[in-house]
């Protein structure tokens, strides 16, 4: 075989490789879209939870609209205000300081207090049981189904369901509102932690269709609403909602309330009162 045969094809396949590669770093000089170097560095700030909690599809998505968007810095709830403070020196800017936030789930509708139309036998999922007749089998229609949709979502092992309902731990969740967005009946909502009186309640019904179905359900009097000395309540659709920017944590509004749908944590935060000293008895000489 004549060596020339192979030795050519061997110099234009690397003659045209020389000439692709040079294209090829042409394009991507020309091409090459600039990134600010200050993206990787707020991204590596977060602790990468990646839940989505601050609003955007996710770290990434965030720490660009922070760089390049002017985003607010202290929306991460995994980070906290560490996470916000290493923002802040990598953008040299001052923030501002955010309120812990926190998950409610608001129901007290447990197996004692709240009634059932039904024995629900399908998929232990409360996004599958609202399929069934009448929204699942719980009495009230906007009560939690206590099948546990947000327990699977939570990556930082804040929920369980206990009694029939979902409760928080609020030592461990970050607000991310991945619960949020799994409950089908809207009951979870997302408050400041150190919020200390709570509607525990997500009716919309009145009167006696609450007291049907549940024994410490909102039954809509208003009597909150009116008995708040802040202004701090109001009424939407036949539940009254707190603006936590005005409410002082007084709790006026939960004693007023006739059937606990308040929940008031300043009785369970309360110091409780020294015991008196006893008073020693006089020795009387006589």
């Amino acid at each position: 075989m004549d060596l020339t045969s192979l030795v050519f094809p061997v110099i234009t396949l690397g003659i045209m490789g020389l000439a692709f590669g040079l294209i090829l770093g042409y394009a991507s000089k020309k091409f090459e879209v600039k990134v600010d170097p200050k993206i990787p560095l707020v991204r590596d700030a977060f602790p990468g939870a990646n839940c989505g909690g601050c609003g955007f599809a996710g770290c990434d998505a965030y720490a660009e609209a922070i760089v390049t968007n002017g985003a607010v810095p202290n929306l991460c709830g995994p980070g906290g205000a560490a996470c916000a403070e290493k923002i802040a020196d990598i953008l040299g800017v001052a923030i501002e300081d955010s309120k812990p936030m926190v998950a409610f789930v608001k129901c007290n509708g447990t197996c004692d207090n709240a009634k059932e139309k039904y024995e629900y036998y399908g998929i232990n999922d409360c996004n599958q049981a609202v399929i069934a007749p009448g929204g699942g089998s719980k009495a009230c229609s906007n009560g939690c189904l206590g099948l546990g949709s947000c327990v699977k979502v939570c990556n930082f092992d804040a929920l369980k369901v206990e009694d029939g309902i979902a409760v928080i731990d609020e030592e461990k969740c970050v607000a991310c509102g991945a619960c949020v967005d799994a409950c089908p009946k809207g009951v979870i909502g997302i408050l400041p932690k150190d919020s200390l009186v709570r509607i525990n309640c997500n009716t919309h019904d009145r009167g006696k269709d609450v007291k049907s179905s549940c024994s410490v359900g909102c039954i809509g009097c208003t009597l909150c609403v009116k008995a708040c000395p802040k202004e701090a309540m109001v009424m939407d659709n036949n539940l009254p909602v707190i603006d936590y920017d005005k409410c002082v944590n007084c709790g006026i509004c939960a004693k007023k309330c006739p059937t606990n749908a308040i929940l008031n944590l300043r009785q369970s935060k309360a110091t409780p009162k020294a015991a008196p000293a006893a008073k020693e008895e006089a020795t009387v000489t006589k």
